[in-house]
């Protein structure tokens, strides 16, 4: 069943067209662990902005492969896009940014992404 989200101030909106995910994977390089993301991963093709382009601002960080969008009106980064390591396009939502979803009923995995 899709699934939406949205930023802090409700510029930016999004969907994804899949069942809301069970896990999310918790990664501490240095901006993950300083905003405490929790992110699930989907192709590219199942995300879907509803909202807020106009508003969207970009961060790159390290290797530059993901592409951190953030809202430029309220901050919060509620997605960031990227190409996979097997070369798939894919959207990252951070489930912060979803109200549907029972943050404490997901299974956290840990991402050892300081080593990138």
């Amino acid at each position: 069943m899709p699934f939406e989200g949205s930023c802090h101030c409700g510029a930016v909106t999004f969907s994804v067209d899949a069942d809301a995910p069970t896990s999310a994977k918790s990664c501490n390089c240095s901006h993950c662990r300083r905003k405490g993301f929790l992110w699930a991963f989907f192709p590219r093709e199942v995300f879907g902005l509803k909202s807020g382009e106009d508003v969207l601002t970009s961060y790159g960080f390290g290797r530059r492969i993901i592409d951190h969008v953030f809202c430029s009106r309220c901050g919060t980064q509620a997605f960031a896009l990227g190409t996979a390591p097997g070369g798939a396009e894919t959207a990252a939502i951070n489930l912060r940014c979803v109200p549907d979803i029972d943050l404490d009923a997901l299974k956290i995995e840990r991402v050892d992404g300081a080593r990138y």
